[in-house]
């Protein structure tokens, strides 16, 4: 049953004192109930781990660094969220580091979690555990941190159910806190004091982000010999053993040679594949933690080794070749359990001009590859890439060469074929999921390359199989603004640039490719006309795009000089379009108006670097900005501002401030912060900036936004992602904030959301929200 909480406003706090609250309103909006889902792009961010259940078929599971954890529907071939019940306080328990899924009870699943182990979360990591296929979770806190979005979280699994006693579950952990193990289903938990090596790589020393030990990797198990295998990130000491189920431990022997260097470069085991059948562990290792990294100055960045578990003996199997430089490193490796002599291994970031599958039927003694060039760069595959289901994934491009638009991905770690199926599998990448149901076909076609008569490498006719999207569900994208036009949804967003949707249930094709969305307006008089901000990188010319017809194309604007591609800041159009403003970041210019629509730009007078820009929903020749607990406006389009005198408004903290539609002089701005010492809540003007009230009752909120009123004539519903009283939500009021409602439940907190948030203009109780990727809940009746 959906969780009501219905709270009164204590009114509007003047900024010189509180007033009254006014009594509960018990209207029939306080009743509505919502279904949510999302504008669909299917994907949009990085899969780490895709983990298959060995004794259930069609139970699969596939964590992501930041956007929760799902589990694959056979029925409708689309993956279920799992962890949307994660709340704002907890929001490190979204960053999912390892899953594992039990092989002896295959409802019992468990996911480590914790966002980062230095300080940019503030609470400890956890182990969840579900006794129901992740359907409901207990929560283990531990007494350290994890870094489900730190380097190496495609490492792994770090996470492992003892086949012998599923009771007992292995947790290899980072930062030096070594091998832990639970004996009650993941109940409580107990570091193995037995277990000599908690790690000791590091990637930059000197770096706050890559300084931590990458620790205790992964856990794998010999179910040939009794015995269990643990890898670290020690590249002197990369791999132990047990014999007598966990009592103790012994580094095995020649694991330094075999596992610790390629071509001079330490290495480390990134991840292991046990064939049961013939007595194999399989690791690969790679110069560096992953994922971005490609391979290092020179020389392999890693290897494949095979242990024959029974005697000890290591075999180097690493692939001979790579088409285009020496292999960078490797990210995944699988082995196919119905086949247990075939196995598959990915580099990690080939990058150009693409990544490489490898695939071997005979334990590693010879391979074949997903491409290759015949002569010159001529290249020839063995499957094709259908991309219907996330047309974005080429990045609007076409193919360069070699270089296809549509790529086997980036950042391959996790790759797994389905235990009871060869013809499956499934990889995840920095974007996508990607899999087949045709895999053997592989293994049917022969050669990709042979000779002619002049000695010519020459391309193989073969029956190429398909690869397509497997990431229907998923949705993960960092979504940064949010504007809805009415019938168009616009979105700006991180690493994907955005979309424009005018069906919810469609994805769509990139925004613009190479410009990572922040910030967006459009014209309230003339929705038709849209201006966003965002960061760039080299091939792109501006950070500020203009569409004069609802997003259907999009033009850059001129470039300003001395703006850093990291300077994306906030963009704002007057009521009536006739000028546009931009306010970079990460720069000491100051903001700029154009009156051609960003052909040129011009000086802003009155705002200091940096300041955070809107426009008046009603009147053109008004605009407003906030910077530093000031409050300043402009009523000739821009050109200057003033500052309004206001004050009480918090110093620092404000991430958003809006305007409300059909209300001139209406605004309402956000502010939160850790710090006890700032102010925090909601405020709200009327008279364009000059006079404010807090709304009382509010304790912090994120972001607002409108959409359309309850009644003909009433105030624009008001959405914002807050704590009120003490509850953390998502709220509405239909009233002008006299009274709020929350509409979301504990079944829907998505942890940190609502950052970007925004009504409909014509459909009465829908709001968009940024969360894993945009979120929109409807009214329900």
């Amino acid at each position: 049953m959906q969780r009501r909480t219905f709270i009164a406003s204590v009114g509007a706090a003047a900024v010189a004192g509180a007033l009254p609250a006014p009594a509960f309103a018990k209207t029939r909006a306080g009743r509505d109930a919502y279904a949510w889902k999302n504008a669909v792009v299917n994907g949009g961010g990085f899969v780490p781990g895709i983990i298959f259940n060995e004794t259930e078929p069609n139970l699969i599971y596939a964590r992501t660094d930041v956007g929760g954890a799902y589990r694959w529907q056979e029925d409708t071939r689309t993956w279920k969220q799992l962890l949307d019940w994660v709340s704002r306080d907890k929001w490190g328990y979204y960053y999912v580091v390892s899953m594992a899924t039990d092989p002896v009870e295959p409802n019992r699943v468990y996911a480590a979690v914790g966002a980062y182990t230095n300080g940019w979360d503030p609470n400890n990591g956890a182990v969840l555990y579900s006794d129901d296929y992740g359907e409901t979770w207990g929560i283990a806190e531990l007494p350290f941190k994890q870094g489900g979005n730190m380097p190496g979280r495609g490492m792994g699994e770090r996470l492992a159910v003892d086949p012998f006693d599923n009771a007992t579950v292995y947790l290899g952990t980072p930062s030096g806190n070594g091998l832990w193990r639970s004996r009650d289903h993941g109940r409580t938990w107990a570091r193995v004091e037995a277990f000599p090596n908690p790690g000791n790589f590091v990637v930059d020393p000197n770096n706050d982000y890559l300084a931590d030990n990458q620790g205790v990797i992964w856990i794998d198990f010999d179910e040939i010999g009794d015995k269990i295998y643990v890898g670290v990130a020690d590249p002197d000491d990369p791999l132990y053993v047990s014999g007598d189920r966990g009592a103790t431990w012994q580094p095995v022997a020649g694991a330094a040679a075999a596992l610790g260097t390629a071509d001079g470069n330490r290495t480390i085991p990134k991840q292991s594949a046990v064939d049961d059948t013939n007595g194999y562990l399989y690791v690969i290792t790679s110069w560096d933690p992953g994922p971005y990294n490609g391979g290092p100055a020179s020389g392999r960045g890693g290897r494949i080794q095979r242990l024959a578990t029974q005697t000890g003996e290591w075999t180097d199997v690493t692939p001979a070749y790579n088409p285009s430089r020496a292999i960078p490193g490797f990210g995944g490796i699988t082995v196919d359990r119905q086949n247990p002599r075939t196995l598959m291994a990915s580099t990690c970031n080939n990058w150009w001009p693409d990544e490489i599958l490898y695939r071997s039927t005979d334990s590693g003694q010879t391979w074949s590859l997903s491409w290759d060039y015949a002569e010159g760069q001529d290249r020839t595959d063995r499957f094709v890439m259908d991309s219907t289901d996330a047309p974005w994934v080429s990045w609007n491009g076409t193919d360069q060469g070699p270089a296809y638009a549509v790529k086997h991905g980036w950042m391959i770690e996790g790759l797994a074929i389905d235990p009871h199926n060869s013809d499956r599998i499934m990889w995840g990448t920095g974007a996508m999921i990607w899999g087949t149901e045709e895999l053997t076909r592989w293994d049917t076609q022969g050669k990709l390359i042979g000779q002619n008569e002049a000695g010519q490498r020459i391309a193989l006719p073969i029956e190429r199989f398909t690869v397509g999207v497997r990431a229907k569900g998923v949705e993960e994208t960092w979504v940064r603004d949010i504007a809805a036009l009415g019938g168009t949804l616009v979105s700006a967003m991180g690493d994907v640039s955005g979309f424009v949707h005018t069906d919810l249930n469609r994805p769509e094709t990139m925004l613009r490719p190479g410009w990572g969305g922040n910030s967006l307006d459009f014209a309230q008089s003339n929705p038709n006309i849209i201006v966003g901000s965002g960061e760039v990188n080299a091939d792109v010319d501006s950070h500020v795009i203009v569409s004069t017809d609802r997003g259907e194309t999009w033009r850059a604007a001129a470039r300003l000089e001395g703006v850093p591609g990291g300077g994306s800041g906030t963009v704002a159009i007057t009521a009536d379009a006739s000028a546009l403003l931009w306010s970079p970041t990460n720069t000491d210019k100051t903001p700029v108006y154009s009156t051609d629509l960003a052909q040129t730009w011009n000086p802003v007078q009155g705002l200091p670097a940096g300041a955070r820009i809107r426009s008046d929903r009603v009147n053109p020749a008004v605009l407003y900005a906030y910077s530093g607990g000031r409050f300043y406006r402009s009523t000739d389009k821009g050109r200057t501002f003033t500052d309004t005198g206001a004050t009480g408004l918090p110093a620092e903290g404000v991430d958003d401030f809006r305007v409300a539609p059909g209300r001139a002089g209406h605004v309402w701005l956000a502010g939160r912060s850790d710090k006890a010492e700032v102010a925090t809540g909601l405020w709200r003007s009327k008279d364009g900036g000059v006079n404010w009230t807090r709304i009382s009752g509010i304790d912090l909120a994120i972001g607002v936004g409108f959409g359309k009123a309850a009644r003909r004539s009433g105030y624009p519903a008001i959405y914002t992602s807050a704590t009120v009283r003490g509850q953390d939500g998502i709220f509405r009021s239909i009233d002008g904030g006299s009274t709020w409602y929350r509409i979301n439940d504990d079944a829907h907190q998505w942890a940190f959301a609502g950052s970007a948030i925004t009504g409909d203009p014509l459909v009465y109780g829908r709001v968009y929200l940024s969360a894993r990727g945009v979120i929109y809940g409807d009214i329900t009746h």
